[in-house]
């Protein structure tokens, strides 16, 4: 009988993309449990809510158990014409955070989107907007991306910080609920072009695409 790995498949587990600081990396059930203890751990004041939905504002074991939830429903879900690839944060060997991404009809409308959320002890040192930097090289030199769009609360000033830096433009607003209460979010929007022209100057390198492609519809 062939011999079979996780990677055969599937071959998300085999994608990373690395900067010089960190590694964006398909996580395992293990490492999704790392992952679970950071978001219970705390990822932003308590006061503060940076997400659409309030996912951190539940307590242990029950915020554990919905992130390792959220990881596995991700995985089953997952479709070439509507995919949502979550990859782990590595910095120095340990699980950081979450950069995420999706596409729906990828192949025809070429666009994908953002998230992501970063643990409290690795804030404020350029890794949000590094992370962010790795997974557009993904969507744009690996997948072939024309746009990719974000969102942030307009009080969320280091996301939207992340944005601009890498060339985001406003791309209008709504209002929509946040904790119950009406709140505005900004859209933002980056082609292709102004990626080019505000990519960071260091290298980032993907690993396994590849095998992965079909996957993705690209």
């Amino acid at each position: 009988m062939p011999h079979s790995s996780l990677e055969t498949h599937w071959p998300l587990f085999g994608l990373a993309v690395r900067t010089p600081r960190l590694e964006l990396r398909h996580p395992d059930d293990g490492m999704e449990c790392e992952l679970a203890g950071v978001a219970a751990d705390g990822i932003h004041d308590p006061e503060f809510m940076p997400f659409s939905i309030p996912w951190t504002d539940v307590s242990p074991p029950e915020q554990q158990r919905n992130t390792m939830q959220f990881f596995w429903r991700m995985r089953a879900d997952w479709k070439p014409d509507d995919w949502h690839l979550v990859m782990a944060v590595v910095i120095d060997g340990e699980a950081a955070g979450v950069q995420g991404a999706t596409g729906a009809h990828f192949a025809e409308r070429r666009v994908g989107s953002t998230g992501s959320w970063l643990g409290r002890a690795y804030q404020g040192s350029g890794y949000g907007k590094e992370m962010r930097a790795a997974m557009l090289h993904l969507l744009f030199e690996g997948l072939g991306a024309e746009r990719c769009e974000s969102a942030a609360w307009e009080d969320n000033a280091p996301s939207l910080g992340v944005s601009r830096s890498l060339g985001y433009e406003e791309n209008g607003d709504e209002w929509l609920l946040r904790r119950g209460q009406r709140d505005r979010q900004i859209g933002l929007v980056l082609t292709r072009e102004r990626w080019e022209a505000h990519r960071p100057p260091y290298d980032i390198e993907i690993h396994g695409l590849e095998p992965c492609r079909e996957m993705f519809g690209a």
